[in-house]
């Protein structure tokens, strides 16, 4: 709530400064961005972005107590043949975080420590229904996950964020790509689109899509016809989504997805490069395509403007870093990018490439202290609760029972794998697709199992996250969703039809693809 007055103290300020400054929902494209510097999934943060009060304390403790009552009644009323009580018990911390997640009941993050506490304490304790030996450190699986290679991989990724954006890297990269799009306004969004998508693929989708925006600002307001706007703001939004579907590190659901499929499946850096990469670039290319139409007719001037030296930035920068940093953080993120996708090459683990960008950027001064604090640690934290949760969901016996139950059904395993996607695409579309991916990619993965092969884990796992950065229905939806509606350009019906053709279309591509590729590559 305090973000809020804040940007609402700074908007009051810059009317009286400018009283000539025309309405929000105006043809002028004014586009106050508050303070985001993540890749946040958290939909607290997105309903700050679209203006949306808190919750009373009251409704939080209802919906908090109401959920513990659902998840108790659905895990222990029914008898449920061949279910052991390790494995009830974590079905109940499962459905009770799920409806937490799902309700908001309390932050994201939070639920994701009280699932972490929850399992310790029923799971893990000494004597406890998963635990009967006594082993005083079986606890400790369920922490093991904060240090998993996935969390340093993601860890890694946030800090070449940072980096380039308190340089002002990023935003000097894609200034320069789009004065050289030229004229032609097909071409200046072909050329958005693509610099979001591949910035989206290694930094915070969140950011990037603020800071594209915030540098079309001056073109948008220009602009006469209001469709051709909402054209070229859905496009920055859209490909913002989509190109986090490409790399390991580009959206928490693939961190989810690889991290849990561990020693079932390995997927490196290349390899899901190969899975996700191919689907997003024939989506975005589908999207331009009809986006194009829309703005083809449109004048504009690209060309700085007062307004966009005014307008808030995704994040606080240092546009005035000295000039030998960029060139560090330019050099040392090709050769971060470049070990990723030779690991097959050289041996080295993507996790500990990681820790380049860590070490020489520290080192450097290019990351300092603060810059360390304002990380996004609620994300880390999130993850790491979802890998905790798998961690439970395999280990008591749970995965081998929903799989068990599943085998019973005559359904084709192309088929099965298009039921989860569907269920990942409609559930991540209203909440968080990081909170999402947590419930359901372990179920995913213990259905995969089932067949009695490892690489069916992967053929439900890895699509399922791609279905998860495909839900693009709502406002709410995504980061990159609630930026551009910040904008005042766009409606919330303006995300329905297209983010509804761009998931159908998402689901069976990422299935049948990743299928045909794990068929070549074994």
């Amino acid at each position: 709530m305090q973000s809020l007055q804040v940007l609402s103290e700074t908007m009051s300020k810059q009317e009286k400064r400018n009283p000539s400054r025309e309405p929000r929902h105006s043809h002028g494209f004014h586009f106050p961005i508050p303070h985001l510097t993540s890749r946040a999934d958290t939909r607290a943060e997105y309903r700050r972005i679209l203006g949306h009060l808190e919750f009373h304390s009251g409704l939080a403790l209802l919906k908090f107590v109401l959920c513990l009552v659902a998840a108790v009644s659905i895990a222990f009323l029914p008898q449920y043949t061949g279910l052991d009580p390790a494995a009830q018990w974590t079905l109940g911390i499962v459905l009770f975080c799920g409806l937490l997640w799902m309700t908001e009941a309390i932050p994201a993050f939070a639920v994701a420590l009280l699932a972490i506490g929850l399992q310790i304490m029923i799971l893990g304790q000494p004597g406890g229904v998963m635990n009967r030996e006594g082993d005083s450190a079986a606890w400790q699986k369920f922490v093991q996950p904060w240090a998993s290679p996935s969390m340093w991989l993601f860890f890694g990724g946030f800090i070449l964020a940072k980096a380039s954006s308190r340089t002002g890297l990023d935003r000097s990269l894609a200034g320069n790509l789009l004065t050289l799009a030229g004229a032609k306004p097909e071409r200046v969004l072909l050329v958005a689109m693509a610099t979001t998508f591949v910035f989206s693929m290694f930094l915070s989708n969140t950011a990037t899509a603020a800071m594209m925006l915030a540098i079309l600002g001056p073109m948008l307001g220009s602009m006469k016809a209001v469709g051709a706007a909402r054209a070229m703001i859905l496009g920055v939004a859209f490909a913002a989504n989509l190109g986090g579907m490409g790399t390991i590190i580009g959206t928490p659901p693939n961190a989810i997805a690889s991290g849990l499929l561990g020693d079932v499946y390995n997927i490196d850096f290349l390899t899901w490069m190969l899975f996700g990469l191919p689907p997003a670039v024939i989506l975005m290319t589908g999207l331009w395509w009809v986006l194009s139409k829309h703005v083809r007719l449109a004048s504009f001037q690209l060309q700085d403007s007062e307004q966009d030296k005014n307008t808030a930035q995704p994040e606080v920068r240092s546009d005035h870093a000295p000039r030998w940093q960029r060139w560090t953080v330019l050099a040392i993120f090709v050769v971060t990018i470049a070990l990723w996708l030779s690991g097959s090459w050289h041996g080295i683990p993507t996790a500990v490439v990681s820790f380049i960008p860590i070490v020489l950027f520290s080192i450097t001064g290019v990351i300092r202290a603060q810059d360390i604090r304002t990380l996004d640690w609620d994300i880390l934290i999130l993850l790491a609760g979802g890998l905790s949760l798998g961690v439970g969901v395999s280990e008591s016996g749970l995965a081998q029972w929903i799989a068990g139950q599943l085998s019973g059904l005559e359904v084709a395993p192309w088929a099965m794998g298009l039921i989860f996607g569907m269920l990942t695409l409609l559930l991540s579309n209203f909440m968080s697709n990081t909170a999402a991916s947590n419930i359901l990619i372990p179920i995913g993965i213990a259905a995969g199992a089932a067949s009695g092969e490892s690489i069916e884990a992967a053929a439900f796992a890895v699509p399922m996250a791609l279905s998860a950065s495909a839900a693009m229905c709502l406002p709410i939806s995504t980061p990159p969703n609630a930026i551009a509606y910040a904008s005042g350009q766009i409606r919330s019906k303006d995300f329905l039809l297209p983010g509804a053709i761009i998931g159908i279309i998402a689901v069976p591509l990422s299935t049948f693809w990743c299928r045909l590729l794990l068929s070549w590559i074994g």
